[in-house]
Order: structure tokens, then C-alpha cells, then sequence
């Protein structure tokens, strides 16, 4: 896709990888950017420092989504990319206890990590559908493909996510819409600062700048690729588990067996 004249939305683009996507986006001279997050404040800064629209959103119920929808359309007459990127982490209450969450936390995380992506695809395929072209970018993360060591949550919701973006990409390929999902490892924003044991699983190898992460966000739209890796190394660890899924479960287990007991040693 090229970007060049296109009228894209950010959904939590007041900060850490939204915040750098929205910047990198700027740079390729876009007919219209529109920010969406959850934090007021934040998303005017941003959206004053970037000259884009801001507006309040809470991904997690329809009609927040389908207002923002509406307001960028009826400013720039449609939407050709829209990059659904809002997240968050719940780690285990238990760390022994892979079900210690609340249903709370699971049905907070199902609505972001899942749903937030459906109700957009929900409110813009028509229109998408109708013209013949469309682009949808959600942020999946490499748990989504491998596994989030401490939170099965994330695991499973991004899990979820990732066969919606399947499906989307699959059912509307031949009308012209195309999907990409962003998977980085570990990112240097707010959500992995919370630290502990599940950020340390997260970073083994290496933490990136948001910046890097858009860099490769944008380079992947451009290409067209479905999937986005900024961490080389999840295409190999892809190929383990799929290979082997015994041994690769066997690995996961004896890895968080060494950082949990490093956590634990502190």
C-alpha cells in the first residue's frame, strides 16, 4: 500500500508503539491522521504536536469505535488505513495457576485485544468493501503467535486476535482489502515497564524502541506482507513449535522454570 494521500486512524496513538506509529505515519504525507485513545490528555498533546485529529476512545465498546469511524469520515469522506493498536497486560494473580485471573480480566482483555478489532472491521468494511480497497493493521504481539509467559490473558486473547485477522484477511482478499499484524517481542513503553518475571520472558531478546517498531510497521504496509516481525527471531520459533510442538512446550516449560526462579533469587 502506498501511504501518500491516504486518511488513516491510530487507535492508542497517545503513546508508546501507537505514539511512534502516528510520528512515523506523518512522515509520509498523509491526506488526513486521526489519533484514538483512552488517556484525554495525552491524545491532545499528541494530536497538537502531530497536527492530526484527536479524540477520546475506549476500544473496548463499539460505539466509541464507530463515532471516531464517523467523525474521520465525515471530515475526510472515508478511511483507507486503519491501524488497531490498543492493548494491555494482566499478569497471573498466581503464577503457579495458569486460571488465577479473574473473569474480569479476561473479559476486559477479550474486549481490547479481540473485539476492539472486530467492531472496526465491522463499522469499515462496507465502505471498504464498496470501493474495492482498505487496509487493516492490528497489533497482535508475538504472544499471539508463541505464548506470554505469566499472563494467560494476553496469551490467549492475542491468540484469538490473530485467527480474526486470519479471517478477515482470507474472506476479503479478492475485494481488494488487505491485513497486516504487527508481532514484536518486547517494547520499550509503559505496558513492559511493569516489569517483573513476564516482562524479563518478553525480553529475551532484546527490548526495541517504539520507533523500530513503527519503522517496521510502515516498511510491512508498504509491502503488503500479512505478517510483521520485528523480532527476527520469532519466524524461527514459529518454525519450532510448529515442528515439534511437544519439544517446543517442553522448551517453554524449562525457560520459565529459569526465569522464574531468577525472579524468585531476587
Amino acid at each position: 500500500m502506498q501511504l501518500r494521500g491516504k486518511r488513516v486512524i491510530v487507535t492508542g496513538g497517545a503513546s508508546g508503539i501507537g505514539k511512534a506509529l502516528a510520528t512515523r505515519l506523518r512522515q509520509e504525507d498523509l491526506r488526513g491522521l486521526a489519533i484514538a485513545d483512552i488517556d484525554r490528555s495525552r491524545t491532545t498533546a499528541v494530536a497538537q504536536e502531530l497536527g492530526a485529529l484527536g479524540m477520546h476512545c475506549d476500544v473496548s465498546h463499539e460505539e466509541d469505535i464507530r463515532r471516531v469511524i464517523e467523525q474521520v469520515r465525515s471530515a475526510w469522506g472515508g478511511i483507507d488505513l486503519f491501524c488497531s493498536n490498543a492493548g494491555i497486560i494482566r499478569v497471573d494473580p498466581d503464577r503457579e495457576n495458569a486460571a488465577s485471573a479473574p473473569d474480569e480480566d479476561f473479559e476486559r482483555c477479550w474486549r481490547i485485544h479481540v473485539m476492539a478489532h472486530v467492531y472496526a472491521a465491522r463499522a469499515l468494511l462496507p465502505e471498504m468493501m464498496a470501493r474495492g480497497s482498505g487496509y487493516f493493521l492490528n497489533t497482535v504481539s508475538a504472544a499471539g503467535l508463541l505464548n506470554q509467559i505469566g499472563s494467560a490473558t494476553y496469551s490467549t486473547t492475542k491468540h484469538a486476535a490473530m485467527g480474526f485477522a486470519e479471517s478477515l484477511a482470507i474472506t476479503h482478499y479478492d475485494r481488494g482489502i488487505r491485513v497486516s499484524v504487527l508481532c514484536p517481542q518486547a517494547v520499550r513503553t509503559d505496558m513492559y515497564g511493569t516489569g517483573g518475571p513476564e516482562a524479563k520472558a518478553a525480553a529475551a531478546d532484546g527490548v526495541l524502541d517504539p520507533g523500530q517498531v513503527a519503522d517496521a510497521a510502515v516498511a510491512g504496509i508498504q509491502e503488503e506482507r500479512f505478517l510483521i516481525l520485528p523480532h527476527a527471531q520469532v519466524s524461527e520459533y514459529m518454525r519450532r513449535k510448529v515442528s515439534d510442538y511437544d519439544r517446543w512446550i517442553a522448551g517453554m516449560a524449562r525457560f520459565r522454570r529459569k526465569i522464574m526462579a531468577n525472579a524468585d533469587a531476587k
